[in-house]
């Protein structure tokens, strides 16, 4: 198990700091419940940037594969996991007041969070992730691997075949 990485995401941001790794599936508890299993590993990067405006921001960068469970088949499905994003940090009252603009239908270009002194750098990661997955995802038509093809074939050429059984009595 690897040390869990904490940075102080308001000074990491603002002295354009730095960090990278790679973490285990196994080590994110959370993201196992929507997987097929744990095996495989992420590699990370989190950059700290201020824009333009001066708001401290940290852009993520998450590479690797995971294989999640196919809503048809209920088998393992690969997925390959590239994501790049810029998350804002912002203090409670900000965010507060970002949720009532958001209500009123104003848009924001970057995700914020919360901006911590304490920030776990691997939940930050294991959420974007989450966020990122898709809600039910499917192996592409005709690779899914039902568990009794032959059945599933004649289900398919003949969708009414029951009823046609049940005319004929």
């Amino acid at each position: 198990m690897h040390a869990r990485p904490f940075i102080d995401s308001p000074d990491f941001a603002r002295n354009g700091q730095k960090i990278s790794g790679a973490v285990p599936i196994a080590e994110l508890p959370r993201l196992l419940d929507v997987l097929e299993n744990q095996h495989g590993v992420l590699s990370y990067s989190v950059q700290g940037v201020v824009d333009k405006l001066g708001n401290p921001s940290l852009d993520i960068s998450i590479a690797g594969s995971c294989q999640l469970r196919c809503q048809r088949c209920l088998k393992g499905l690969d997925y390959a996991i590239q994501l790049d994003t810029r998350l804002l940090l912002r203090n409670q009252e900000s965010l507060d007041a970002l949720d009532d603009n958001v209500a009123g239908g104003d848009e924001e270009e970057f995700d914020s969070i919360l901006a911590d002194a304490h920030l776990d750098v691997l939940d930050m990661l294991e959420e974007e992730i989450l966020l990122s997955l898709p809600i039910a995802p499917k192996h592409e038509l005709g690779a899914c691997q039902a568990a009794d093809s032959e059945n599933a074939g004649e289900q398919e050429q003949h969708p009414f075949a029951v009823l046609a059984k049940l005319k004929r009595n």
